[in-house]
């Protein structure tokens, strides 16, 4: 198969080329070569890229991609890494599971009040002592 151009790659990852870029800077991909003054990719760029996507689905840093990719592009992903982020996630869900009951009792709470409710009052107190916690949001990274 041949050399992809960075524009077909960018339409058949659904990403911008600056995108495809900024990954080759951050040394994810690497083109193959250039035509004329555009990049050539290699066809198995779109696996890679794929990786790169469903690893920052997963809540990954692009270091922490990187970290997770061999010298020859291939995957060489640390499973301990991803037991972390299970764990992780799962105390995200179990927290946004709260918090999502806690919203639904508050929004059909019959008290005259929410001050009123001893549920209300027991979820505020429950959210000062941090058992009740909003999920924190990872730093903003890069596209």
């Amino acid at each position: 198969m041949t050399d992809l151009d960075i524009s077909e790659v960018a339409h058949r990852a659904g990403v911008p080329a600056s995108r495809l870029r900024f990954y080759e800077e951050k040394g994810l991909i690497a083109p193959t070569g250039r035509r004329g003054l555009r990049r050539q990719y290699d066809p198995g760029v779109l696996e890679r890229l794929a990786l790169i996507a469903l690893g920052r689905t997963a809540g990954f840093s692009l270091d922490e991609i990187a970290r997770m990719t061999a010298p020859d592009g291939q995957p060489s992903i640390d499973r301990q890494m991803l037991t972390d982020r299970v764990e992780e996630l799962d105390r995200t869900i179990r927290e946004l599971g709260v918090l999502r009951d806690s919203l639904r009792h508050a929004a059909a709470c019959p008290a005259p009040s929410h001050m009123e409710c001893p549920t209300f009052r027991r979820i505020l107190k429950a959210a000062v002592s941090g058992v009740v916690e909003v999920p924190r949001k990872r730093a903003p990274g890069p596209p």
